[in-house]
């Protein structure tokens, strides 16, 4: 009798998790608060509390092979940032074809997750759902994987502000904001830096009458398009520089890295300059933000230093008044309200993870949090490789080290981290991207052989090592494997080209080629003899 387990989302994570029970044996039952899956990427007019949400105007920053789920390529005409409609529409696409949908149960909310009274011996789980109508109803699962995400509880730091009560503008968190139509015409202040603060600013900076981002610490600012404007993880997240990074100092690579960000625009003269070095924290990918602050319509700031009234006070001393609107884009927290108690044992209260996945306090590791990490590459890919470890250990196929070692490289992890993230809570979510997915594959046992692949396969083992490192890699050999891997590394880059054959542009004929070759050349040759020529009779003349 297969084993049951809950799924507790049907978000990007909650659909590669399905996928990966069925794949295991197992019996996934997802239970989905909202009407539809998507998670993250389902955009909705209003927030929903408990749940994420996005702007309107959202595109994914990581590229369309490097984020696809491993044994299904998006499609080829679909461009290679897709709009968050376009990334719905592939999940739709993914849940249809291995046939997911079935397995979820929507408008239900996981009321709580509780250990049996048994559970040492049976490792199962007593889970309280509720309906759209408030409904409960008790259930009992052999594991629980927990895919609910971590964007759903928005941090809203008003007490780090003074005077902010006597602000009589609007003052949201981007959790909140849709679109720029309530700020037209608008002074409005965008607080923090990250992905969603450059996003916004852009966009507002289009329609408001001034646009300011304030930033406590600064940040590196890089496209989405790089060199011949391929994408910009494609061309980075590679195997071959994950070595030449193990084997060259890092203050070199910071050197090198800064100064090639700094020729395309000087982070110091536009005020965006970070306190960090380049390696040390994940940069801000936007393509438009340095440009904004050329037009004039973006204007850089430092920190909030205090409020009074719709004036603004920072900490240079520099004042804006007749503010209308401030946007914090500070981040959010993760809180998984349905789990024990017992759990969050981290030094914060956090919850601490084995490889960010298992809990080392549970007796039996039948509980897995899928997605609850940061890192320098797509989520997708790693959260799939999650799953698919997570549920091979709770079908009883792979075993986990004891809990203190276990502790040991979860302290350790963290104390690596803490020179880039001094808070405890935020280093312990940092991953290094292609280690951390080889380390993940190898427990599956699909990590790809590099020396076996360029003696016996070398079109694709090249490909694996000096190309970018796609999802598709790790479908090559072992437990779920996919016939098709090998042709979608073959063919990647000809699905990047796809979207952008949009015109047809004739080639320049060989014979034209070679005529004008031959024709320069040769009147190449035949202007150095009348010069050889001219030279020759002034020396007699």
């Amino acid at each position: 009798m297969a084993k049951r387990v809950a799924v507790i989302g049907a978000g990007s994570s909650g659909l590669t998790t399905i996928k990966s029970c069925l794949d295991e044996g197992l019996e996934p039952v997802c239970f989905e608060s909202s009407d539809g899956i998507g998670g993250l990427w389902r955009f909705k007019e209003k927030p929903e509390a408990e749940r994420c949400s996005i702007y309107r105007s959202l595109i994914v920053n990581t590229s369309k092979e490097m984020m696809c789920f491993s044994d299904f390529p998006v499609p080829d005409h679909y461009p290679n940032y897709m709009h968050n409609s376009l990334i719905m529409q592939y999940f739709k696409l993914y849940a249809e074809h291995f046939s997911l949908l079935k397995h979820i149960h929507f408008q239900t909310t996981v009321r709580s997750v509780r250990q049996r009274p048994d559970f040492s011996d049976s490792g199962q789980w007593e889970v309280v759902t509720a309906d759209k109508d408030g409904q409960e109803e008790k259930h009992v699962f052999d594991g629980v994987l927990v895919c609910a995400g971590h964007y759903t509880q928005p941090i809203k730091p008003l007490s780090d502000f003074p005077g902010i009560d006597t602000f009589p503008g609007t003052v949201i968190h981007s959790w909140e904001y849709k679109h720029p139509d309530p700020y037209f015409g608008k002074r409005v202040v965008i607080v923090g830096i990250g992905n969603s603060g450059g996003d916004i600013a852009v966009e507002l900076s289009r329609v408001c009458e001034k646009t300011f981002l304030s930033t406590r610490k600064g940040a590196w600012i890089i496209g989405r398009m790089v060199g011949k404007g391929l994408p910009l993880d494609m061309t980075v997240v590679r195997r071959v520089r994950n070595l030449i990074h193990c084997l060259l100092p890092r203050p070199l690579l910071n050197w090198i890295g800064e100064r090639s960000l700094n020729q395309r625009h000087d982070h110091k003269l536009y005020g965006l300059q970070p306190e960090h070095r380049i390696l040390d924290q994940r940069s801000v990918i936007n393509d438009d933000l340095p440009g904004r602050i050329l037009v004039g319509e973006l204007v850089m700031k430092p920190n909030v230093q205090k409020f009074q009234g719709s004036t603004l006070v920072f900490d240079d001393g520099t004042v804006e008044e007749k503010i209308d609107a401030v946007i914090l884009c500070t981040g959010y927290d993760y809180k998984f309200p349905f789990l024990p108690a017992s759990l969050n044992s981290g030094a914060d209260g956090d919850l601490r993870l084995y490889k960010r996945i298992f809990p080392p306090s549970l007796e039996r590791p039948t509980l897995a949090i899928m997605g609850l990490l940061q890192t320098r590459g797509p989520i997708m890919p790693a959260v799939e490789l999650q799953a698919r470890w997570a549920t091979r250990v709770i079908a009883g196929l792979n075993h986990l080290p004891p809990a203190d070692k276990m502790n040991k490289i979860i302290e350790k992890d963290i104390k690596a981290n803490l020179k880039s993230y001094p808070c405890p809570k935020l280093a312990a979510l940092q991953v290094d991207y292609i280690p951390y997915l080889d380390t993940i594959a190898k427990e599956v046992g699909v990590c790809p052989n590099i020396a076996w692949l360029l003696l016996r396969d070398p079109a694709v083992g090249l490909r694996v090592f000096f190309g970018p490192c796609t999802p598709y890699q790790f479908r090559l050999s072992g437990p779920g494997h996919w016939r098709g891997a090998r042709q979608a590394i073959l063919t990647q880059w000809e699905r990047v080209a796809k979207p952008m054959k949009t015109r047809p542009i004739p080639e320049p004929s060989s014979f034209s080629l070679f005529f004008w070759l031959g024709l320069s050349g040769g009147a190449a040759v035949i202007l150095a003899i009348m010069a050889m020529q001219k030279n020759f009779n002034s020396i007699f003349e």
